[in-house]
């Protein structure tokens, strides 16, 4: 495989615990409140790393999914080849508390390793779920081991056809089909096995894995989430959800790994091969990794986060003017866009929301006042910066407003004059299938409100979305999932939402 390097450069999101304490602290103040996080969350980050020699795998693997623990906060583990066998560890907790408890790392050190950090969205939170997946041979040898990304709408139904040749499931995670398909079409060879696997499944899928001797990753048809191909050396490969964890690891971003494409080793050539399942598929990559769910130091698709966060406020300004004296962002993913609106409309940007990065669980308070004086510990501003002021605040977007209507109320109490919301995604009308954890449209307040009345619920001067078609402009094409905000999606709806137990 020839690589042809291309150039690309961390604030990270609010963790799963940090979000449902959130919810426990303040669902007592909003009526009808069923589900607990105001933000979207990525169901999990996957990382992969191939070498033709030994490698300080165990090193490696926690550096890059570091990299990546703001797309899973539940759960970690890792898979290691090593002479031949396959070791794989894996624990629920954070990945620098899982490491840290793994009493041999010499043991886990080899010529290849995949990797996992997890957020549920398909199957439950049991410790079978916890990813990587194996599979085992008749002498209790693991021959196969896979990392998946994403969502399987046919889960079910693929399901039931393999227990009805006898296939025995150990988890309820959807990704367990794709291991049990790979096993079961193994006598295809390895790239015949995911290609059998890949024409079965439908869905969003990024997936890395290995057997004891040979290394792959691929990408569903469509290219739904994302999955970056890296370099250390000549002889080094990694591959991973994110351009950051290829920095994390000291490797160069070469590409993307195309929608439809196998990647894989083989005794026959030196390094990577790549074979096209299919030709001429269309790229479909989720659009709101740009907007909310990467690194701002990522790159995908050719594509800088940052640099996209930063083009969407300049946008906005345009789309919706307003005079105001001040543009501040809503920690973490809304301070590029604020950035990008000051550049534009010549508004000056002041950090003026302060977010305290060490409240990890909730405080236990019976009282109504005091739950409401917990909010302003996790997030407060410099009222100096605010009051007698008009404000312009960016945030990433709106799902539920409970978290957006606690924040205006914070402004107005610290004297804000007037309170201008800007918004640098499109309303979010319909749930995600596809590998992102979303609530039910019920749950969706730009589904059940108009743009009016969502701005008299927020308690806002004025009330402004990011439209489609600008965010269209801004990434360049319309060669993305869209689905969040239009209810059209690359792929048929599964007949079930809850596609396991």
């Amino acid at each position: 495989m020839k690589l042809e390097f291309q150039n690309y450069s961390t604030i990270s999101k609010y963790a799963f615990e940090n979000r449902y304490n959130d919810f426990q602290n303040t669902k007592y103040q909003i009526p009808n409140t069923n589900y607990p996080f105001d933000k979207m969350e990525e169901e999990c980050g996957i990382f992969g790393l191939y070498s033709d020699n030994e490698v300080d795998t165990f090193s490696l693997s926690q550096f890059g999914l570091f990299a990546l623990q703001h797309r899973g906060q539940e759960a970690c583990g890792i898979s290691v080849s090593s002479q031949g066998k396959i070791i794989t560890v894996k624990d629920e907790g954070l990945v620098l508390d899982v490491f840290k408890t793994i009493p041999n790392p010499e043991a886990l050190l080899g010529n290849a390793v995949i990797g996992h950090t997890r957020y549920t969205t398909a199957g439950d939170k049991k410790t079978y779920n916890f990813q990587p997946f194996f599979a085992k041979n008749e002498y209790d040898q693991i021959i196969l081991s896979i990392a998946h990304n994403g969502n399987l709408t046919n889960a079910q139904e693929l399901k039931a056809e393999l227990e009805a040749e006898g296939v025995v499931f150990k988890a309820t995670s959807d990704s367990e089909v794709i291991l049990r398909l790979i096993q079961k079409n193994l006598d295809l060879g390895l790239r015949g096995a995911i290609k059998a696997t890949m024409e079965k499944i439908e869905g969003a899928y990024s997936v890395v894995g290995m057997t004891r001797n040979k290394f792959f990753a691929f990408r569903d048809f469509h290219g739904i989430r994302p999955l970056v191909l890296g370099a250390i050396d000549e002889q080094t490969f990694a591959c991973a959800s994110e351009t950051c964890a290829l920095d994390a690891v000291g490797a160069q971003y070469v590409r993307d790994i195309l929608p439809g494409e196998i990647v894989y080793t083989s005794e026959h050539h030196e390094g990577l091969q790549s074979f096209l399942v299919k030709e001429n598929c269309e790229r479909r990559i989720c659009a709101f990794e740009y907007i909310y769910f990467a690194r701002p130091d990522t790159t995908l698709e050719g594509i800088n986060v940052h640099e996209i966060r930063e083009k969407s406020g300049e946008k906005i300004w345009e789309q919706a003017p307003v005079k105001a004296d001040v543009v501040i962002g809503v920690p973490d993913s809304g301070v590029p866009a604020a950035i990008g609106y000051s550049k534009a409309s010549g508004i000056p940007f002041r950090p003026v929301l302060i977010k305290n990065r060490y409240i990890a669980r909730s405080f236990i308070v019976p009282s109504q006042e005091m739950r409401e004086r917990v909010v302003n510990l996790k997030l407060n501003p410099i009222v100096a910066e605010i009051k007698g002021k008009s404000v312009v605040i960016i945030d990433d977007s709106i799902v539920r407003g409970t978290t957006s209507k606690r924040l205006v109320k914070i402004l107005r109490d610290s004297g804000a004059k007037e309170i201008h919301f800007r918004s640098v995604s499109p309303p979010i009308i319909a749930p995600c299938f596809l590998g992102i954890d979303t609530p039910k449209k019920d749950d969706l307040i730009a589904a059940n409100m108009s743009v009016e009345e969502l701005k008299d619920y927020l308690g806002v001067d004025s009330l402004e979305f990011l439209s489609i078609d600008n965010l269209k402009v801004i990434l360049g094409s319309s060669d993305h999932c869209f689905g969040c905000f239009t209810e059209k999606y690359p792929v048929n709806k599964p007949k079930e939402t809850h596609l396991f137990d």
